[in-house]
């Protein structure tokens, strides 16, 4: 089987998986989107008048609050709606472009996970070609997904500092190529460990490993903590179907990628 018989179908599996995933995004995860842009709006209304008045003079106070106002309103009307033409609509972000970004993040890690799933096929133990793809996905949702979420969960808009976007998402990416460096170290020190001790007890050392050492850079990072007072039953919604939603993209690519490569013949061996 060649690595193009793999991309192929990784493609394939991951345009199958963006699909499923939008499905899941615009039924659990746009709900929570829209309370949270909702407070945003509100949030900045309710400043509004405060700051007019601390800027302006008592005898144009009632003009220029008028002004603010109104300009406030036109720019969360262009933001959250678009109605003016200014900006993409929120009804177009929630749809045709959430359906874009699902599909494409989709369609790129199906043919990541794939490569990767061709060089793993036939060096994990006994397991045949359905089982190391199988594991290829989860433990790519594990470490890519799963762990990363952990340390540095989602946050809804109106949380966080502007000023501090880039500082934000330098730790993630820091901490998400730590996570995937010592996946990929677990999964070697288990191939090394299994003729000694067998493929169990390689295993459970591996992942006991794994698991320390990322308890151990989670509490090195850097904590992020912006979230003010923001509703915790709205931020718990969110990161929920945050998490739900990443679960449906591997889970449903695994799924797909497996089905898809079990229906073909294995006339050559995997890439050695």
């Amino acid at each position: 089987m060649t690595a193009r018989t793999f991309l192929v179908r990784g493609l394939l599996a991951g345009l199958i998986a963006g699909l499923f995933t939008f499905v899941v995004a615009f039924t659990v995860g746009e709900p929570p989107i829209d309370s949270a842009i909702s407070l945003e709006e509100a949030a900045s209304a309710a400043e509004a008048p405060v700051t007019a008045s601390h800027d302006h003079a008592d005898a144009a106070a009632s003009h220029d609050h008028a002004d603010a106002a109104a300009h406030e309103h036109e720019e969360a009307g262009g933001h959250s709606h678009g109605e003016d033409g200014g900006g993409i609509s929120r009804t177009t972000q929630k749809t045709w472009g959430l359906a874009t970004a699902t599909v494409a993040i989709g369609v790129a890690l199906g043919g990541i996970v794939a490569l990767v799933a061709a060089v793993a096929a036939g060096r994990l133990g006994r397991l045949r070609l359905v089982g190391s793809t199988a594991l290829v996905a989860t433990l790519g949702f594990v470490g890519f997904a799963l762990v990363p979420f952990l340390k540095y969960p989602a946050a809804p808009p109106a949380v966080g500092s502007g000023e501090t976007i880039g500082e934000r998402t330098s730790y993630y990416f820091a901490f998400l190529l730590i996570s995937l460096s010592v996946m990929v170290i677990a999964v070697l020190v288990a191939r090394q460990l299994a003729p000694q001790i067998g493929g169990y007890w390689a295993v459970v050392s591996s992942a006991v490993g794994y698991v320390a050492v990322m308890a151990l850079a989670a509490a090195v990072m850097p904590a992020v903590n912006e979230l003010g007072d923001f509703p915790a039953d709205v931020l718990w919604e969110f990161r929920v179907s945050s998490l739900l939603t990443l679960a449906a993209l591997w889970g449903s690519l695994g799924i797909a990628l497996t089905a898809l490569l079990a229906r073909v013949p294995q006339r050559a061996p995997a890439l050695g």
